[in-house]
């Protein structure tokens, strides 16, 4: 008999009935067995949760309709055991779904007669607990992470008092958790961050139930750390009910490599001090500064005169703490908010933020200029100092750098213990002389220049002497530009003695352009000092005309200006005589306009002087101007040479000319410069038009 037998029912009994509707309308899963266990009947919510129909379950065994893959073998065998000695059954199980899906069930079996049966059966009722199971499962899970996890983890009441902390608390902190429980975590506090810091975390913690950030915190044995830390306010069903939950892990390690790494990325080795890369992050910083502020500030370069001879001569040693010593003397001599930095062996940028630099740069020259003690002797260091001040220097913080840098080499050139000041005014002419010369270069290789001719005649009877060639360029963005808007940029430059054999070539083409058409005319051209002295002048020239021998050397005039300073006059008058026994002429440009007139027309083999058109352009007009006319015909008539007037423009300035002993002019008058192929017509035509005004006279 079995333990806890179940009493049997008539299917007439009226308590039968009610049993019956119960197990029709309960929640739980109920199965009615025979005694082999197979299913006789099971009610609706069996049929709902296990998705078998009462057709299909009838005539089967449970296990084969509701155990699956992860159903415990042992709970089955234990099941199994326990209904055949005749007693009750109460386990957890998992079953499946006729689709599949496993849901737990907590199962009560007993031994039951029923009329159902001729023998004695099984009344199976089942509880589905999958949520009971998953809740479980979920608690289990936050046991082992809080048990396991590597961060320490704190639990608090709305008082804050401390409810439960795990193990990696203690590994981080040292509290034991019974040393803890019921305080605050102001027993970790290191006494750095203000009240203030704690208000805002919990203002934040009120308002977002959340607050993340960095802590200095204190160990049980009062070593400080640092923690990065979490803090949730975690609410509950009940009315006020809230608690707090810190996650916290100790980065002090990784804050001590960050540190590291920072020192070596922004920090010289040697001295310690900023380099240039956190150099130029803070100048970058003074510069918005100063912005806003409407104030100033200086970047001096500071290099180290004769260093290197030091270091052969004392050995590295010595060099690196006659650095280190000087570095923290700089250091000393300016004030907190500046910054000394070394960028270079033996360099170092000072950033000064103030407006008032007064003495503060002599003051660094003396601090550098202080005797050294070094290991086994004595030195003393001058250095040299380029400033550029911002915001007059307005540019970048690499640009300042480099300025002062530049005014570094300038301060050099002058000698030892030496300060320069950059000039933004200079570097942005040397900026932009610089651009036009690369400009000019491109010009070159384009072929975008030409020449054009004014023509020169003769006072007494008009008649054509010969034509200027003036240089022009056909600038693709700036239209046609005249000799003053790019030939100074020239001055001095590698481009001065390109540009003028290309002036040299095209003329000397364009005469034989013109001789092969039938034209006999003369060219003067323009020849700067630099052009002239180049060792290979007068072989280029020679070279030329060699391959030219068809052309009349003599109607080819070089033209040289007065205003130039030839240094080596000796060598110049030279240049000209061998130009000269080439059979070509020599004119004195501009002359009067320069200091050394009388020197070149005494020291210089020259055919005619060139009277300058600023003179000539008031001389009706201006005493003064007329006087000087006047002296330079004289000068011109008593060496014998003739004398050609520029600039003439009337009629009037032609008659006093030639009134005054003038043998040749030119000018707006006469003609403009013309292109080459206007040249010939406009020949022919003065030449009738000369014709014509001499039959009439």
């Amino acid at each position: 008999m079995p333990a806890n037998p179940v009493p049997r029912f008539t299917a007439s009994d009226p308590l039968t009935d009610r049993l019956a509707s119960v197990a029709s309308v309960t929640k739980n899963m109920v199965m009615l067995l025979d005694g082999a266990g197979i299913i006789d009947w099971v009610n609706p919510s069996f049929e709902e949760c296990t998705g078998y129909p009462l057709g299909e379950a009838i005539g089967q065994s449970p296990g084969d309709l509701l155990f699956g893959p992860d159903t415990d073998p042992e709970t089955i065998r234990r099941i199994r055991r326990k209904l055949f000695q005749g007693d009750t059954v109460e386990e957890d199980i998992l079953n499946y779904t006729r689709s599949g899906k496993p849901f737990w069930v907590q199962v009560y079996c007993a031994p039951v007669e029923g009329d159902w049966s001729s023998s004695q059966g099984f009344i199976v009722i089942q509880s589905n607990i999958s949520d009971r199971k998953h809740s479980e499962r979920n608690l289990r899970i936050a046991a082992s992470v809080f048990d396991r996890s590597h961060e320490a983890i704190l639990i608090s009441d709305h008082n804050n008092r401390i409810l439960d902390v795990n193990p990696a608390f203690s590994r981080i902190t040292g509290y034991a958790r019974h040393e803890v429980l019921g305080l605050t975590p102001s027993i970790l506090s290191s006494g750095r961050h203000s009240p203030e810091y704690y208000r805002s975390m919990w203002h934040t913690l009120e308002k977002t139930d959340h607050w993340r950030g960095e802590v200095w915190n204190r160990r049980r044995n009062g070593e400080e750390y640092i923690e990065l830390l979490s803090i949730s306010r975690v609410h509950l069903d009940e009315p006020g009910r809230f608690y707090h939950v810190a996650a916290f892990s100790d980065i002090t390690a990784l804050k001590n490599h960050a540190r590291e790494l920072d020192r070596a990325a922004n920090y010289d080795d040697l001295t310690g001090l900023p380099n240039r890369q956190l150099l130029i992050e803070r100048l970058r910083s003074a510069c918005l500064h100063a912005d806003r502020h409407q104030g100033g500030l200086s970047v001096c370069c500071l290099d180290l005169d004769g260093f290197k001879s030091l270091n052969q001569r004392l050995g590295q040693a010595a060099g690196d703490q006659a650095l280190k010593s000087l570095a923290e003397r700089l250091t000393h001599a300016l004030r907190s908010g500046d910054t000394v930095a070394r960028i270079g062996g033996d360099e170092f940028i000072l950033l000064i933020q103030s407006d008032n630099h007064d003495g503060v740069y002599q003051r660094i020259l003396d601090c550098v200029g202080v005797p050294l003690q070094v290991p086994g002797d004595t030195v003393q260091i001058t250095g040299s100092m380029g400033v550029t001040r911002y915001p007059d220097d307005d540019t970048d913080a690499e640009g300042l750098i480099r300025h002062a840098d530049q005014a570094m080499y300038s301060a050099k050139e002058k000698g030892r213990n030496q300060c320069h000041f950059f000039d933004p005014g200079l570097d942005e002419y040397r900026r932009k002389r610089r651009d036009q010369l690369t400009e000019i270069a491109r010009a070159l290789e384009n072929e975008e220049f030409e020449l054009h001719f004014q023509p020169q005649v003769r006072v007494s009877d008009s008649s054509l002497l010969g034509f200027e060639a003036l240089i022009r360029w056909n600038h693709p963005a700036r239209g046609r530009l005249a000799p003053g808007a790019f030939l100074p940029m020239l001055e001095n430059s590698h481009l001065e003695v390109p540009l003028g054999q290309w002036v040299v070539k095209e003329a000397i083409q364009q005469l034989n352009a013109w001789q092969a058409a039938g034209e006999c005319f003369s060219i003067s051209i323009n020849i700067s000092a630099q052009h002239l002295m180049d060792r290979s002048f007068s072989a280029y020239l020679e070279s030329y005309l060699r391959s030219h021998p068809e052309l009349d050397p003599g109607r080819l005039t070089l033209e040289v200006l007065e205003t130039t300073a030839l240094e080596d006059t000796k060598r110049a008058s030279n240049v000209l005589a061998n130009c000269r026994a080439l059979g070509l002429k020599v004119a004195l440009d501009d002359f009067g306009t320069g200091f050394s007139s009388l020197t070149y027309l005494r020291t210089l083999p020259v055919d005619i002087i060139k009277i300058d058109q600023s003179f000539v352009r008031n001389m009706l007009t201006n005493a003064d101007d007329r006087a000087i006319v006047e002296s330079v015909i004289f000068l011109a008539q008593r060496f014998e040479r003739p004398a050609l007037a520029e600039g003439v423009e009337t009629l009037a300035q032609a008659r006093a000319l030639r009134n005054l002993g003038c043998h040749f002019i030119q000018g707006y008058g006469i003609a403009r410069p013309m292109p080459a192929s206007d040249v010939p017509a406009w020949a022919r035509h003065w030449h009738e038009k000369t014709l014509a005004d001499s039959d009439q006279r």
